[in-house]
């Protein structure tokens, strides 16, 4: 049920959660009934805290399915990037977004457990959430985490609100970073790529250094990654564009994009991306298209920089305080073509014709371009343009993240107690050049100032009042307050009960700004709207862990979350590790958890959109056929009465060890989400409206007395639920041969079954295998080593829009050598088959492949070299 609050200050806020926490840890010391003296420290048992529960321990294996990825394995990868690594996990089952050109998001990479979304996967940093990306307001940026920064990744494949709240219903990523290393380290690397003629060359580096003494830790180091861009025209497989959006014109509204006469204006543009194409709707036969390959980019070029460090004093025997920070900037330059713009209403739904006078309109008999032999009397038409005189759409991205923590941990009696604060400053700057100022177009081009017959010959001034630079500031800053206790309660069968108990308090600041032309909608080439607004978060969590009998255990978690703007949630917990045998671990696993709804999503300012739709009563009032495809005006707006979604999760499995070198995990997982946040376009409105269903307050379309469509309005809401279940197998072995040590991890995710609201099963559709695997194997001899890596995504069946899709493999070889002076020589290649991705084939999106999933780069061969001192 949703609860609203009434506001208390921050100040009350972090006086409860300093409070509360203060008063836990004296209250424990005071239950202390044992002689402090006899305890160890987590240190000295070894202890450490695994994600996916906040309770130190030393078992290998826990109740919960965590994979963990080591830095040796991130280096053997061959990736220059963390954002990419995780991109490429078995358990990222339909891929994800990577850094594409001219997109909105152009420089933001992320990761999507098990397909469920990107805004349904909780990425940590050291067991604290990363921010929300600025540009999204939804997801989290994989692009801001510094590859040399990290010393391994834990991987928990189960829902875990319990413990971290929000967003963690298809799993939880945490980076580890690196905490202990002495001495220097440098690291150098380039890459070349084999498919793209030209362009998707890389570099990367890092250089690290630590040092210490008996009472003090510091480390820092700086890391870095760039790819230069990748143009369409540089792919082999990109065949010529056919714009629509050329230089051709129409008398009447059309009934469907395939309906239109487009007759050309004019085309004859040497050197250009114009060129004429046949239309048998066209009353000349032809019309005027453009290769927008010509010019635009596929891949965004990247540039990511990071500087971090960590320091830690250990101040007495029982205290100890700690810092860390991190500074990271990417920043990624994309190219679109130049603008397609329209006067007409299938374009943006708010043109105006072209006046029949106008030296543009070849119905004018005294426009230049008048040609009697159309048989049309003077009228005003409708045009399509590209506005190629203005040059390409050039967009930089650019994000700058600062976090900065702080906190200390200490022993108050048996408990150990930690308390934090932490704030992150977190900022995207996006502009974009050689826009369109569309009222101005209009006017120049009706009165002639702007000649669509003659484009490259309009003066610069003339065009410098056409052009826009847009721009767009985004931010998404967290201020979190922190603290926590841990201590034994009390003995059972299996040893001592053991108790954690915390509190959070957290406030984000979220704005997405755009410039004012772009927000009212007079841009051509750009589309969006602001949105902004804050909320805070209070959190108080607890974990028991209950070794009940001999290799029996039992573990309890529960989250209290209060939010400022939609209301509260608890998320529960249990988990259940049984050890019958020494080598044979059984566990499962159910909890509940939530995903809030985003300050994008809430607070987004309403926007214009001419939206598509097949409706029978606003065709024949137009006097068009009965199933044709109409624009109608529509208005995105927000829904502040969205609801969190909730979902029901569980999981069992066992590890298994038969031999001192060889183990093995099984795990089944099952996830339902209900009251999923989801996008009602118009045509689902209609269809609702049409059919007596529900609609959210405020979403609904309005007809004209005569019946046809007249506005509508669209947005979120709460509505339906997500099935998925699937199977994770995890083997790994080490043995000698030859002479050296060989070691082979297999990694198998297999989607069993996901469904929408009860609807046919997704898995084997377009962009959503049933299987992904990867097989890392290492041989080691002496100063050299060999890996040899497999990777493999199942195949994909048709539906009406796609051809099916085969199964994928790509393999990936390294050579490294380490050298008498503390260096190492590496050398490899990814995908050293130069396998090209399945062209025109699964999920594309407007892409020739699907972008998720695969790659376009071909054979990557790299060199790095790495020196320790």
């Amino acid at each position: 049920m949703k609860m609203k609050r009434n506001p208390i200050s921050n100040a009350v806020y972090k006086a409860l959660l300093t409070g509360f926490v203060a008063s836990s840890a004296l209250g424990t010391a005071a239950l202390a009934q044992q002689d402090t003296d006899d305890d160890q420290s987590v240190e000295e048992q070894g202890k450490i805290t695994v994600t996916g529960s906040r309770i130190k321990r030393s078992d290998v294996e826990g109740a919960l399915p965590v994979t963990v990825i080591t830095r040796e394995q991130l280096e053997l990868s061959g990736e220059s990037n963390a954002a990419d690594y995780i991109r490429n996990l078995t358990f990222n089952s339909s891929g994800s977004y990577r850094p594409q050109s001219g997109n909105a998001a152009q420089g933001e990479s992320n990761v999507s457990l098990r397909g469920l979304g990107s805004s349904r996967t909780l990425v940590l940093v050291d067991g604290r959430r990363l921010p929300k990306s600025p540009t999204t307001g939804s997801s989290q940026n994989l692009s801001v985490i510094p590859m040399g920064a990290i010393e391994r990744i834990e991987v928990l494949t189960d829902g875990a609100s319990a413990v971290y709240g929000s967003d963690a219903i298809g799993g939880v990523i945490n980076i580890i970073t690196r905490t202990d290393f002495q001495g220097a380290e440098i690291m150098l690397g380039g890459y070349e790529v084999s498919i793209p003629n030209k362009g998707g060359e890389r570099e990367e580096g890092s250089i690290l250094f630590g040092t210490s003494s008996d009472t003090t830790n510091v480390l820092a180091g700086v890391s870095w990654n760039d790819r230069e861009i990748v143009f369409g025209r540089d792919y082999p497989w990109v065949s010529q564009g056919a714009s629509v959006y050329g230089n051709s014109f129409t008398t009447f509204n059309p009934v469907s994009i395939d309906d239109l006469n487009w007759t050309t204006l004019a085309c004859d543009f040497p050197g250009t991306g114009f060129f004429t194409v046949p239309n048998s709707n066209s009353l000349t036969g032809e019309r005027c298209a453009y290769d927008f390959n010509l010019t635009a980019a596929n891949d965004a070029s990247t540039e990511n920089k990071s500087f971090y460090a960590r320091a830690k004093h250990q101040v007495n025997d029982n205290w100890s305080v700690w810092a860390n920070t991190t500074f990271t900037q990417a920043e990624s330059f994309g190219r679109y073509a130049p603008v397609p713009d329209s006067n007409s209403p299938y374009a943006d739904g708010s043109g105006v014709l072209m006046p029949a006078d106008s030296p543009n309109n070849p119905t004018n008999p005294n426009s230049p371009i008048y040609d009697p032999n159309l048989g049309l009397s003077p009228q005003g038409i409708w045009w399509w343009h590209r506005f190629d005189a203005l040059g390409n759409r050039d967009t930089t991205h650019k994000t700058q993240m600062l976090d900065m923590e702080i906190g200390t941990t200490g022993q108050i009696g048996v408990a150990e107690v930690e308390f934090g604060v932490r704030t992150t400053d977190n900022r995207t700057d996006d502009i974009g050049k050689n826009y369109l100022l569309r009222s101005v177009a209009d006017a120049l081009i009706a009165d002639g100032s702007y000649l669509l017959y003659d484009p490259y010959s309009t003066p610069q001034d003339v065009l410098n009042q056409m052009k826009i630079t847009i721009f767009r500031n985004t931010k998404y800053d967290q201020d979190e307050y922190f603290g926590s206790v841990a201590f034994d309660m009390f003995e059972l069968a299996d040893g001592p009960g053991q108790f954690f108990i915390g509190a959070e308090y957290r406030e984000e600041k979220y704005l997405d700004q755009y410039d004012p032309q772009s927000e009212s909608g007079m841009v051509g080439g750009s589309a969006g709207n602001s949105a902004g607004g804050n909320r805070d978060v209070t959190s108080v969590f607890f974990e028991t862990l209950l070794p009940v009998y001999d290799g029996f255990e039992i573990s309890l978690a529960g989250r209290y979350d209060d939010y400022s703007d939609f209301g509260d949630n608890f998320s529960p917990k249990a988990s259940f590790r049984w050890q019958p045998i020494d080598n044979l671990t059984l566990r499962a696993s159910y909890g509940q958890g939530f995903r809030a709804p985003t300050l994008d999503v809430l607070t987004q300012k309403t926007s214009f959109s001419a939206a598509f739709l097949r409706d029978e009563r606003t065709c024949v009032n137009q006097g068009q056929p009965a199933d044709c495809e109409v624009q109608v005006t529509a208005y995105i707006q927000s829904n502040p009465d969205l609801m969190p979604e909730e979902s029901d999760q569980y999981t069992f499995g066992f590890a298994y060890e038969p031999l001192d070198w060889m183990n093995f995990t099984l795990d089944y997982w099952n996830i339902e989400i209900d009251n999923r946040i989801k996008y009602f376009g118009v045509p689902t409105i209609v269809s609702a409206q049409e059919n007596g269903d529900p609609l959210p307050a405020g979403l609904g379309c309005e007809r004209a007395p005569n019946g046809s469509v007249s506005v509508c309005y669209a947005g979120y809401g709460n509505e339906g639920f997500i099935e998925s279940s699937g199977i994770d197998f995890n083997m790994r072995v080490n043995y000698d041969l030859f002479g050296g040590t060989m070691s082979s991890n297999l990694q198998v995710s297999h989607l069993l079954d996901q469904s929408v609201d009860g609807g046919r099963d997704l898995v084997e559709s377009p962009g959503t295998p049933a299987n992904r695997a990867v097989l890392q194997n290492l041989f080691g001899y002496g100063d050299w080593s060999f890996a040899y890596n497999i990777n493999y995504i199942g195949s994909q069946d048709e539906d009406a829009v796609s051809e099916a899709v085969g199964s994928w493999t790509t393999h990936d070889v390294q050579l490294n050598y380490h050298t008498p002076w503390n260096g190492k020589i590496t050398l490899g290649a990814n995908n050293v088959g130069e396998k090209y991705p399945p062209i025109g084939q699964g999920f594309l999106d407007g892409q020739d492949y699907d972008y998720n999933l695969y790659n376009g780069f071909g054979r990557v061969t790299y060199l790095r070299y790495t020196q320790t001192f």
